[in-house]
């Protein structure tokens, strides 16, 4: 099994070399292949993905518009799209394919832990992440959501909208296959929690969730939740 990371990045020099260290560690000897999709940052992040091994490319129309590019230019049998302030472990990609062994299964992401912000969040974290899944049957962007890239063609690549693509796309294959929860875990940063506060993040997400499932369409979301910060 080969491997495409799709990371999409806006202004992450920062935090990417962590991230892309944590690909590179978890991929020990595997076939994998690194795209970083630039948004149009400023501070540097094309320069520092191209030192640490990653192809580079650009993309415009959001998070979903790069992460429905670097699909496109994805190579591995099995794309895996990681948030650039999300990290692997060192078995991501032995989990990925022991679930994918399952040849119902098109697709699945990771248990999720936020490694840093307040107890509120962190506590139960691993838990909430597990169940929202089992209640929804939903992976989250921040749980590196990772799909055969067959199904993915098949479905139509990921959805070009300005949120919750990763929502969409988790219905879209629900409609070709299963999808599961690889036996690992993925560290995430609370960064979003930090502007609006735990509460009221969580209350806006559950709102936006809702208006979603409404039908309410994905650019007035956007709208709503920008607003909202």
């Amino acid at each position: 099994m080969t491997f495409t990371v799709v990371i999409p990045a806006l202004d992450e020099a920062r935090g990417l070399p962590a991230t892309i260290g944590s690909v590179w560690r978890a991929a020990a000897g595997r076939a994998v292949e690194l795209l970083v999709v630039d948004g149009g940052s400023r501070d540097g992040t094309r320069r520092i993905a191209g030192a640490l091994g990653a192809s580079v490319c650009s993309a415009t129309g959001g998070r979903g518009g790069q992460l429905a590019e670097g699909a496109r230019r994805a190579s591995g049998d099995t794309v895996l799209m990681l948030h650039a302030d999300t990290w692997l472990p060192d078995d991501a990609f032995a989990a990925v394919e022991r679930t994918l062994r399952d040849p119902e299964v098109v697709g699945g992401g990771f248990r999720k832990s936020f490694r840093d912000g307040p107890a509120s969040v962190r506590r139960g974290s691993r838990w909430r992440s597990v169940m929202f899944f089992v209640l929804t049957g939903i992976v989250l962007g921040d749980q590196a959501l990772f799909v055969r890239r067959a199904a993915l063609e098949r479905v139509g690549g990921v959805p070009v909208q300005p949120l919750l693509e990763d929502v969409e796309l988790s219905r879209r294959l629900g409609t070709v296959g299963r999808l599961a929860l690889a036996d690992a875990e993925v560290s995430t940063s609370a960064r979003r929690f930090a502007r609006r506060g735990p509460l009221r993040t969580w209350l806006l997400m559950g709102g936006v969730l809702a208006g979603h499932w409404l039908g309410v369409p994905p650019r007035i979301l956007d709208r709503w939740y920008r607003g909202a910060a």
